[in-house]
């Protein structure tokens, strides 16, 4: 057995707080910031010296929107075949499309429902008027 897979069968090492520290920054950011709110909700300095934490190990800064524009950078790099830059272009540009045209059936959708809804409040309006409007004329 070599001393690479002794080491992978073995479980980690080290103390509880470098164990927490890796589990935490496999889960990401969120993680770290739901850590910190758990921390002030128990006891304050906890959760303060978990921002603290944060803020000095550059953890809070380091934000996914660099990974984003990163990776899209990445998907417009030629790969070098010709007919596969083609389809993945052509790929790229009908999900755009699809995505333009879920989004804006999402928009007509709650469009369509903000006015169903509020058609039903004025109904309920115009009948809960009326019938104080009723109420009074009889008595």
């Amino acid at each position: 057995m070599t001393t690479a897979t002794l080491e992978a069968t073995q479980p980690s090492r080290g103390n509880i707080f470098s164990r927490s520290e890796r589990w935490l920054d496999e889960r990401g950011k969120g993680a770290w910031i739901a850590a910190m709110i758990l921390g002030l909700i128990i006891f304050w300095p906890v959760g303060l010296a978990l921002l603290a934490y944060m803020i000095w190990s550059k953890r809070m800064f380091n934000g996914s929107c660099a990974k984003r524009t990163r990776h899209a950078h990445v998907a417009f790099k030629s790969s070098g075949n010709t007919a596969f830059d083609a389809y993945k272009t052509e790929t790229l540009r009908r999900l755009e499309d699809e995505q333009n045209s879920f989004e804006a059936f999402l928009e007509r959708l709650r469009q369509a429902k903000d006015k169903s809804e509020f058609d039903q409040f004025m109904a309920d309006r115009d009948r809960r008027k009326s019938d104080a409007d009723g109420e009074t004329i009889d008595a």
